[in-house]
């Protein structure tokens, strides 16, 4: 498992218990070989990217962008997945209307976007459930609850 943390936006804390997560959720999904970035932007950026690559002009939490088109890459013992692009000022106001911790909700961002970059999305109800239950599941493994 490789990734690093781009720090763009200046967010300043400690990111140790994100390895837990990360670690968790790949080794659930037998990816432990895999490389990825974590970007973490401003409001006006994650806006910026949302309308050039979604055609959505507005602010959003967690985007990502896989690296991996087809089911034939999701065998290959190395994986480089892409990149998870968070904005650290949604983040913040999310944690504080949902009435929990920063922590809990950058871990849920770090594992929903991850998720996506490992094949899941919830585009329909099934696959919604599938993947919401999947980061309830990881995330309460962690002790990372609401």
């Amino acid at each position: 498992m490789e990734y690093k943390i781009n720090n763009v936006y200046g967010y300043d804390k400690d990111y140790s218990y994100l390895d837990r997560v990360i670690k968790r959720t790949l080794m659930k999904e037998k990816a432990l070989a895999s490389i990825f970035s974590i970007i973490f932007v401003s409001e006006e950026e994650i806006q910026t990217i949302n309308k050039t690559y979604r055609q959505i002009d507005k602010v959003t939490d967690v985007i990502s962008f896989a690296f991996e088109d087809n089911k034939d890459d999701f065998m290959l013992e190395n994986r480089v997945l892409g990149d998870i692009y968070i904005c650290i000022p949604r983040m913040i106001s999310q944690a504080k209307e949902y009435g929990h911790s920063e922590t809990r909700e950058l871990s849920f961002l770090v594992v929903h976007g991850l998720l996506h970059l490992l094949g899941y999305d919830h585009m329909n109800k099934e696959d919604e459930e599938k993947m919401f239950g999947l980061q309830k599941e990881i995330l309460d493994e962690e002790g990372i609850t609401r």
